[in-house]
């Protein structure tokens, strides 16, 4: 009776499973921990192989139709692919590394765990990105300042529309038949992406027909425009675009290595047909804190954009997707959440961290290390560590996203509150995208974690392109403190929602929860100081604040402030009239969860005539003052008129009314004195001529 119990059991619980996970030794290449796998992935029933691609192929394909299907291998994916196909599968299987990043290293022995943890990550579905079209039909400017120009078109003029532009006075042999347009300029200014640029040309001439010894060029003028799809540069010049290896549609080439001039050419020939990229960036403009009123507060994304494809548009920026590289920099130090990495987007990566290690935990795995990477760098580094190296540390896990520059201090702060020991961000030792922005999201951590009593150099960054150097830096990380208890929430919503929601939660479980702390300047939360003393109540402030961080009371003249809503743009502090608002950089977990604080009040001033409250008693004595025996309205016969500031609209109008008193009036001008005034006067005073 036991055994039929349990075979009902068991068929109770694979009639709940939601995936089928297939893992391989790889012919005994590594050990397997099944117990682990399960543990962590209770939702999936778990087969296991010893040569899953070739020899028992067929148990794959008999589970051909099985939901969630996972295989985790990548080396022979394609053959499942094809078996999969063959036996009648639709949708594609997911298949996830546990070989290179797990199984084969020193310590393969204990890796069941992060096995586990990258199998549960796979589950997660990645949303796609939207995408911006390319169109480009091939109409090139060849552009140079020798006759390398003539010998490239000779090679590209059967692929491209060309036009040649040659800049400089060098002498260029007239070809024997004119069948590409050559011109006489120098690029003053280029704009635009591929299918679309813009040329600015100064000394623009175009080649004479009669050339006969040299080409030569007609009368040149400056400020003539062209427009092409397609910039071939070899003018070995200065790059017409920042982070010119970044633009669609430019090429560019030292005229001298001939091997560079090769691949110019046949990525020349690949630039003809309609592309895809993907939109990096999702922007929303109401929430982008950049100025208010012409004043520039915010300027975060300008100043790290590599590309220039972020410019300002009135009080927000702009943000062209064609231009955008995806470094995602502006996502990374954005303090509102209007620029948001799509690549995947930020709350996205944070399910990833927490599904990542809290299955690790869940197998029994401990003090976990974050490995931060992208696809182009990281994966082959990895994979060379892993076959002629000890591979990664069993403890080691790591998470490939687009571009490491992405990474937000919320994905920093997520991962230590969802258990990680330590965290490094792989990049290059010549980085592909400027790290001013990740510099800044650690610097910002490094405050934050240590305050909370994780290790100093808790995070931090891993700059090489050696898989031994890299196998060095991860050994012996300092993994003694951590959270004792993992936080279990759930990363839901924008930029800023789960950035505030993650250090919140690592608060509350860190081996030290903090009260305050100073972060370095640039941080993207703090609080509004206001000299109280000298403060109108202008609200000028109020009106500015792009996040009504700063609040009016409707009722009475006051100032508050919500400091949970502030992102330090400043913007305040340079539209006061009274320069009497500065800016503190902080984390204050109890100003967070506070409500709006009182930052300056006064008495309402009462009009002296009706009774009806308007401004406040300390402005209208101050005004007074001012002008009382100081202006000539309101002194001598005028005095009477300093009444007047102490009524409401209302009043005012009716007193100046009643006592006749003309606002317009103004004080006698002096005479204009005349030629006949000046001889006049020095008759008078004896002065005339004898």
């Amino acid at each position: 009776m036991q055994d039929v119990n349990s075979l009902a059991q068991r068929k109770r619980q694979m009639s709940t499973k939601t995936r089928m996970i297939f893992v391989c030794s790889c012919e005994e290449t590594m050990p397997l921990d099944l117990a682990a796998i399960t543990a962590a992935n209770p939702d999936a029933e778990v087969m296991a192989g010893r040569q899953l691609c070739l020899g028992e192929i067929s148990r794959v394909e008999k589970a051909a139709k099985s939901p969630g299907l996972t295989i985790a291998c990548t080396y022979q994916a394609p053959i499942f692919d094809v078996a999969l196909e063959d036996a009648g599968r639709d949708d594609p299987a997911t298949y996830v590394n546990i070989r290179e990043l797990a199984g084969w290293s020193s310590e393969a022995k204990a890796a069941g765990p992060k096995m586990a943890a990258l199998l549960a990550a796979s589950a997660l579905e990645s949303p796609q990105p939207a995408a911006v079209t390319l169109q480009s039909e091939g109409v090139a400017v060849l552009y140079g300042r020798d006759d390398t120009v003539l010998t490239l078109a000779g090679r590209l003029a059967d692929s491209l529309d060309l036009t040649i532009l040659v800049a400089g006075n060098a002498p260029l042999a007239p070809p024997q038949m004119l069948d590409v347009p050559v011109l006489r300029g120098t690029i003053r200014q280029a704009v635009g992406v591929l299918g679309s640029f813009t040329l600015t040309v100064d000394d623009f001439a175009a080649a004479r027909p009669s050339s006969r010894g040299a080409l030569a060029f007609g009368t040149p003028r400056n400020g003539a425009t062209s427009e092409c799809e397609i910039i071939i540069d070899v003018s070995g010049g200065t790059p017409l675009f920042p982070a010119y290896e970044l633009r669609p549609g430019y090429l560019r080439a030292d005229p001298a290595s001939p091997a560079a001039i090769e691949k110019l050419i046949a990525d020349a020939r690949d630039l003809v047909g309609t592309f895809d990229k993907p939109r990096y960036v999702d922007f929303k403009r109401h929430l982008c804190a950049h100025s208010r009123s012409r004043i520039v507060g915010c300027t975060r994304c300008l100043d790290v954009c590599p590309t220039g494809a972020i410019t300002p548009d009135g009080d927000a920026v702009s943000i062209d997707a064609a231009i955008c590289a995806g470094c995602g920099g502006c996502s990374a130090v954005c303090p509102t959440g209007a620029a948001s990495y799509a690549l995947p987007p930020a709350d996205h990566g944070m399910q990833n961290l927490r599904t990542l290690l809290l299955a690790y935990a869940k197998a029994g795995g401990k003090t976990p290390v974050i490995l931060l990477h992208d696809e182009d760098h990281g994966t082959p580094l990895l994979h060379a560590l892993s076959h002629h190296g000890a591979g990664l540390p069993a403890h080691v896990l790591p998470l490939a996203f687009n571009e490491v520059t992405q990474t937000g201090l919320e994905h920093i702060i997520a991962a230590f509150a969802f258990g990680a020991r330590a965290l490094r961000v792989l990049t290059r030792s010549k980085p592909k995208h400027d790290l001013t922005p990740l510099e800044r999201v650690l610097d910002q951590a490094s405050a934050i974690l240590p305050a909370m009593g994780f290790a100093p150099d808790a995070a931090g960054l891993i700059a090489t392109d050696d898989p031994d150097s890299l196998a060095e830096a991860l050994t012996g990380l300092n993994t003694r403190a951590g959270v004792a208890t993992p936080a279990q929430f759930l990363p839901i919503g924008g930029k800023r929602q789960v950035q505030r929601l993650a250090l919140r939660e690592l608060n509350t479980v860190a081996p030290q929860p903090a009260t305050t702390i100073a972060l370095p300047p640039g941080a993207p939360m703090g609080r509004v100081v206001v000299q109280a003393e000298n403060c109108t109540l202008c609200h000028a402030c109020v009106t500015a604040c792009p996040v009504e961080a700063l609040k009016a009371n409707p009722d009475r003249p006051e100032l508050r402030f919500a400091e949970d809503l502030c992102v330090q743009c400043g913007i305040c502090a340079k539209t006061c009239p009274e320069k009497v608002i500065s800016l503190e950089p902080r984390l204050d977990f109890a100003a967070i969860d506070a409500a709006p604080v009182l930052l300056k009040e006064e008495e309402p001033h009462a009009c002296e005539r009706c009774g009806k409250e308007f401004g406040t008693k300390a402005t209208v004595a101050r005004i007074r003052q001012k002008l009382g025996e100081k202006h000539w309205m309101f002194t001598g016969a005028n005095a009477d008129r300093l009444s007047l500031i102490g009524l409401c609209d209302d009043c005012r109008v009716v007193i100046a009314t009643t006592k006749a008193i003309d606002p317009y009036a103004a004080a006698e001008r002096p005479r204009v004195r005349t030629t006949e005034d000046y001889l006049a006067e020095r008759e008078k005073n004896g002065k005339g001529d004898s």
